[in-house]
């Protein structure tokens, strides 16, 4: 009782008293997911922080640092591996960069006007639903088909995408295809990261997967390369124009992602892929379940947010 009380610590810019062990504990977890599946992991982080009682504005700025220090200790470690597309990752941290600065303006805009917090927490909902139900079917699907020993489906090689115009040879990841995917893939998860505090890599991984047709093995890595800088730019942005990141808050969150990667690299070797993604999707959907709970059961929060909105 008396480490607990000790452990005890004042978040000045979220305004609550947290446990230290506890945001160590988070910060470890999401790292741990971003070593094994290639994401920034904010996706889980970002409603954890809210469940404790982190305002939803300081949640999105200071995750965006978090994952920061768990993507670049994940990426060195694929770097060692060689499992690193360097040009594919500077193509989308292109659109990355251009896409955060939207969605700060978005979201410096709807806090002006009292309804961020509704906006983060509809926007979890709808991304994670969607997302993680496509990734679970696509997962049980993949496990169904390896055990009646029936051969993988392979992924087209050609389709719309390579149609495009603007193209370029990507070495490592054996492509030669246009920029404008990449880009466009790039803009949308820069717009989820500055208004949701995610490095987008739910979504980022299944289209590099899917839509560009990136070999699985460098997909996480690259995945990873460019969440670092899209994250990092992200949260220089909230924390000149929100004043909304709470350093103390992100210093613990960031060494407990920092170790965790390092382990999830590891555990990550050890899991087949179809086991890899259907735990994501299981992750994804349950955190998604208890953000459309709390909106149902808790109505008085949406009456009060749009009673800010409305002076």
């Amino acid at each position: 009782m008396a480490l607990s009380k000790i452990m005890q610590i004042y978040l000045p810019i979220a305004e609550v008293s947290v446990n230290a062990f506890l945001l160590l504990g988070l910060g470890g977890m999401v790292g741990i997911l971003s070593g094994m599946f290639g994401v920034g992991g904010g996706f889980l982080m970002t409603p954890l922080l809210f469940f404790i009682g982190i305002p939803p504005a300081v949640a999105v700025a200071t995750e965006a640092n978090q994952i920061v220090a768990s993507s670049f200790s994940g990426v060195l470690a694929h770097l060692k591996r060689k499992t690193v597309d360097l040009k594919m990752g500077t193509v989308l941290l292109t659109g990355g960069l251009i896409g955060a600065a939207l969605g700060v303006v978005v979201f410096n805009y709807l806090k002006s006007q009292g309804q961020v917090d509704l906006l983060v927490r509809l926007c979890y909902v709808v991304f994670l639903g969607v997302i993680g139900s496509l990734m679970f079917v696509e997962s049980l699907n993949a496990i169904r088909k390896s055990r009646n020993n029936a051969a993988p489906a392979k992924r087209k090689k050609h389709n719309w995408v390579h149609g495009l115009p603007l193209k370029m040879r990507f070495r490592v990841s054996g492509l030669y295809i246009s920029v404008i995917p990449p880009v466009m893939v790039g803009i949308l998860v820069g717009i989820l990261s500055a208004i949701m505090g995610v490095g987008g890599g739910f979504i980022m991984v299944p289209a590099m997967i899917y839509l560009l047709g990136m070999p699985t093995k460098v997909v996480v890595g690259t995945s990873l390369f460019q969440i670092i800088f899209v994250t990092g730019f992200t949260t220089l942005l909230h924390a000149t124009t929100n004043y909304t990141v709470d350093i103390a808050l992100a210093v613990l969150l960031l060494v407990g992602g920092v170790i965790g990667a390092q382990i999830g690299t590891r555990l990550g070797t050890y899991l087949k892929a179809e086991q890899l993604r259907i735990l994501l999707a299981l992750l994804v959907m349950l955190v998604c379940g208890k953000l459309a709970l709390d909106l149902l059961i808790e109505p008085s929060e949406l009456f009060s947010i749009g009673a800010a909105g409305g002076h």
